[in-house]
């Protein structure tokens, strides 16, 4: 494993360990999967592990693992603030102690204001009188590192990046969304000012690796290089030096095995001409197929009416990187059939799901969109008889 430093000049490994999609059984996470896992990545060099307040079971079973097997003052843990639910001052504490307890832990290594979008939003904190918070949580030791994790545009990024003294900041990256949301201009302004930068969504949840249209498959296997998907992803992110962590989410040992191994080996400006024109006519091939920009990261959830967002746009983007009947069916299987209508039919424009994305989708416009391509009338008749029959 190979390592960069952060604002103090401490090692964070090159690869982090994203804890939002770990495996679930049942109605929960599976302990021992996700703890096997995890000492790997730590056997491995990973030190960066990544969670949050709003992932299910996330910090607890992170801290749970950490605990049982003494690995407190031997990894990083990064976890985040849900300031867009702070109204109070009083709210931070209760979110923060609350976190702790979850985590096993009397302190946070690197501790975020998750997703921030504008500038306001770290200004309403601010008017709560959240940097006198922050300035007393990091002379207790509680807080370690301060920053923030951002989805929005290149220049609200930059303003929030001059709001406040952060000591890091998180931003969805990779060679689709070089130049979008806070984009190459972000990650260098951030580097200039001695920040550093964590990346999350490298391979746009997995859509870079199992959903790429056959052109660009085709293009990655015309490459000498013998790199698959997931690798070339990563490798252009490591290329670049102002990259500090790449967080993934993994969940199996192969994973763990495969991304460690690339993070071991990767070198900063080790692309040439030719791999770059790779990845171009990769990109051409995914900007002629995917329909709608959605990740699935599940911030747009739960709807207050029960529209299924993110799984309606997954099926509908199948529909075009993988056949119109495939992604029919998939919807079919995975959501038609519920017993709650989670149709788009359902929406009544209220925006709640707007205002949470990252991406920026104009989802109550798209969702109809979508679901009418998935559920033209014949399979729509036949979907509410059979849903009928199935929920009886």
């Amino acid at each position: 494993m190979q390592y960069r430093q952060d604002k103090g000049g401490q090692p964070i490994s090159l690869l982090g360990y994203g804890c939002m999609r770990f495996s679930r059984k049942g109605s929960g996470i599976d302990y021992d999967k996700a703890e096997a896992e995890i000492l790997r990545a730590k056997e491995l060099g990973v030190n960066y592990f990544d969670t949050a307040y709003v992932y299910p079971g996330s910090e607890e079973l992170l801290g749970k693992v950490v605990e049982a097997n003494g690995l407190r003052d031997q990894i990083k843990i990064a976890t985040k603030l849900p300031q867009y639910l702070v109204r109070k001052l009083s709210a931070a504490d209760r979110y923060f102690d609350e976190e702790l307890e979850r985590l096993r832990t009397d302190y946070v290594d690197y501790y975020l204001m998750h997703m921030v979008t504008d500038p306001l939003q770290w200004k309403k904190l601010c008017e709560l009188g959240i940097e006198d918070w922050i300035a007393q949580k990091k002379a207790s030791g509680a807080i370690r590192n301060i920053g923030f994790s951002f989805h929005g545009s290149t220049e609200l990024f930059l303003q929030v990046l001059d709001a406040y003294d952060w000591d890091f900041c998180q931003i969805q990256y990779n060679y689709v969304d070089e130049h979008t949301q806070a984009g190459r201009r972000g990650l260098q302004a951030a580097a200039k000012k001695g920040i550093p930068v964590i990346i999350m969504e490298p391979l746009r949840g997995g859509k870079l690796v199992d959903q790429l249209p056959k052109a660009a498959v085709d293009a990655f296997a015309r490459s000498p290089r013998p790199w698959g998907p997931a690798e070339w992803a990563l490798r252009w992110l490591w290329d670049q030096p102002e990259v500090t962590c790449v967080l993934s989410g993994m969940n199996s040992l192969d994973m763990v095995e495969q991304n460690c191994r690339i993070a071991s080996e990767a070198q900063a400006g080790a692309f040439e001409e030719a791999d770059f024109a790779v990845l171009e006519e990769v990109k051409e091939a995914i900007r002629q197929t995917v329909r709608v920009g959605c990740t699935g990261c599940g911030y747009c959830m739960p709807c207050p009416q029960g529209v299924d967002i993110p799984a309606l746009f997954r099926c509908y983007n199948h529909m075009y990187t993988e056949g119109k009947g495939t992604g029919r069916k998939e919807y079919w299987q995975t959501v038609s059939l519920r017993k709650e209508k989670p149709f788009a039919r359902q929406c009544i424009q209220c925006g709640a799901c707007e205002r949470k994305c990252p991406q920026g989708i104009a989802i109550r416009e798209q969702i109809h969109i979508a679901d009418r391509e998935l559920r033209p009338l014949p399979w729509r008749i036949a979907g509410d008889v059979a849903r009928l029959w199935s929920v009886r």
